[in-house]
Order: structure tokens, then sequence, then C-alpha cells
């Protein structure tokens, strides 16, 4: 369903992706890395995370880590990710398939400055095996994302 959900979100928007449904799982970055042939790092982690007042999302490198000092300062707040079933209630995608695009619930995007440094990286498309190509600028333009750097 949420896979559906994510190409109804590219054809309402007149969006032109190729959404890539593989055979194999692309559920973790070394998976995803690994079925489509680049680094790690390519690959656009998203990641759901509860503030005080509201749920965001969060999308960094695949190699990335949060740094726990840096999102308290951006988000006054302790670092706290959602539950892996709060995920899928939330953004109607599976933990695995988490992505920015045709959410259940509308939530603030927020894009890592670790992913400014490539020409394009691989987010998910709301299933296990699903996946996009895209460049930062326009992941940043289609998601109306704020940039942050809240990465080691």
């Amino acid at each position: 369903m949420a896979l559906e959900d994510v190409k109804r979100f590219f054809k309402d928007n007149n969006l032109e992706y190729e959404i890539f449904e593989l055979d194999e799982s692309t559920a973790t970055v070394e998976l995803a890395a690994k079925a489509h042939g680049v680094k790690p790092e390519l690959i656009a982690k998203t990641m759901a995370f509860k503030l005080k007042d509201r749920d965001i999302l969060i999308v960094t490198k695949g190699d990335a880590r949060i740094d726990n000092r840096k999102y308290k300062d951006t988000f006054k707040t302790k670092c706290k990710m959602l539950k892996p079933d709060e995920v899928l209630e939330i953004t109607g995608h599976p933990v695995g398939g988490v992505c920015p695009f045709g959410l259940r619930n509308p939530l603030e995007v927020y894009l890592d400055i670790s992913l400014k440094n490539y020409e394009y990286v691989y987010p998910a498309a709301g299933a296990t095996n699903s996946s996009i190509k895209i460049t930062p600028a326009d992941l940043s333009k289609i998601t109306v994302a704020q940039w942050v750097d809240v990465c080691k």
C-alpha cells in the first residue's frame, strides 16, 4: 500500500522519477547499496523522530549517524526515534521503506547537510524493496525540507 501512496504522490505532483521495484530487499543501507551497486553513503536513510509537540523525518546519507548534541541543539530536545509500529502508523510506510514521499500524515522533513556532498542519492520509496534516484536539491524541493546539521 505504501508503495502505491508514493507512486500516487509522484503522479499527483507531475514528478517523473523512476521508482525501482527490486527483487531483493533494500530495507537496510547495506542491502540497498548492494542492490543498487553503490556505496552505502549514497543511500538516503529516512528516520522518524518524536519531538515534544510533533513527529518529524530526518534524511541523512546512508553511513551517517545522528550526533545527539547537534540534534539537541537543533531541536531543543533529546533525540528520540519513533518505535517501528509508530513509524508505520504515522508515516504509512514500514521500517525499511520509510521515505519522505506519500506520507499518511503531513510531517516536517529535514535533510542533513551530509547529503549535499553527492550528485544523487537513493531514498526508499515506501516498500522494503523500492527506491528512487534523486539529487539532494530535488529531494529538498519536492519534500519542502529544511537543511540541518545533525550528524557526526
